[in-house]
């Protein structure tokens, strides 16, 4: 099969084998793929992964050991954990430590024309949702993860840096879920647009309030920049929570005396659920079509890499 890999410092289109689906695994034929920040900053050298990139995807069952999968559309949960130790017998293998990860740690991705999960790793995805809005759910579904790690309320005022994919998710999944006041502070007059489409209030990062400082009980930095975290600790209340989403690679300069002085709670999320992610598409409480840039053929990978990076971009999608 057609695959796009990084290997060797290089990401190339190569052929390489199909996967034959291990014991109680799955073999999907991949329907589209959606490119995002942690694809482009793994073939920066970020997590010293090689193998077939690519983690969001929808796709049919070509295989399995349940055969009444074979034929239905599905999606997956990209952390496919050891089955033995005690967080995987809890049911949560998203930090299994000797979990593979697809596209990401061990385990080749969805840039490809086949790929292979667990069986208990896939969602059936209702006929409601076209694959264009169900190759959405992962990063939906990080975004959902806020409310996993952080108590939020109708009360809670939630502040979000940054108006690229993740950030926009993030805001329209965190007002649907919880009716909390939700600002999207952004660069992008265009992105910011869209959120506010969906009644998230939303503001020019360079035109920001001096009474915004210190104002917010929870702050989500999805920027992907290191600009963003200084940022998003400034908007932060005195023992306030500030949860970080994004991934890049490279240092971030933290003001630790800040964080300190204001007793600021600081909280990793990372995957979130993917059934809380499906129900909101399924009710189209998220727009995510807006979101769509550009679609391209595996065929023109690199380049459909390429142009997830340039400026203004949003969602780059692939279909094999």
């Amino acid at each position: 099969m057609k695959a796009l890999r990084y290997e060797n410092g290089q990401l190339g289109l190569t052929e390489t084998n199909a996967p034959r689906g291990e014991a109680g695994e799955a073999v999907v034929r991949v329907s589209l793929a959606g490119i995002c920040n942690t694809d482009v900053e793994i073939a920066r050298g970020y997590a010293g992964f090689a193998g077939t990139l690519g983690h969001e995807f929808v796709g049919v069952v070509e295989s399995a050991p349940d055969g009444s999968l074979v034929g239905r559309r599905v999606v997956g949960e990209i952390n496919a954990g050891c089955g033995h130790c005690q967080l995987c017998a809890a049911g949560d293998a998203r930090h299994c430590p000797r979990r593979t990860v697809l596209g990401i740690v061990g385990r080749d991705g969805a840039f490809a024309e086949y790929l292979s999960l667990p069986v208990v790793n896939l969602l059936v995805v209702p006929d409601e949702i076209e694959d264009e809005r169900a190759v959405f759910t992962e990063p939906l579904a990080a975004a959902c993860g806020i409310l996993e790690r952080v108590e939020i309320g109708s009360d809670t005022r939630v502040a979000i840096v940054g108006d690229g994919k993740l950030g926009l998710l993030c805001a329209q999944a965190v007002k649907a879920q919880s009716a909390a006041a939700v600002t999207l502070v952004g660069r992008h007059e265009n992105k910011l647009r869209i959120a506010r489409a969906r009644g998230v209030e939303t503001a020019l990062a360079r035109e920001l309030p001096p009474e915004w400082q210190g104002a917010f009980d929870v702050v989500v930095e999805a920027s992907g920049a290191g600009n963003g975290f200084a940022l998003a600790v400034g908007l932060t209340r005195p023992r306030g929570v500030l949860v970080l989403k994004s991934t890049f690679h490279g240092a971030t300069e933290i003001d630790a005396a800040r964080i300190v002085v204001n007793e600021i709670s600081v909280v990793g999320s990372r995957c979130g659920r993917f059934a809380p992610a499906l129900e909101l598409l399924a009710r189209d409480a998220v727009d995510v079509a807006s979101l769509i840039t550009e679609e391209f053929p595996l065929a023109d990978g690199v380049r459909a890499l390429q142009r997830a990076t340039e400026n203004g971009v949003l969602k780059v999608l692939l279909r094999p």
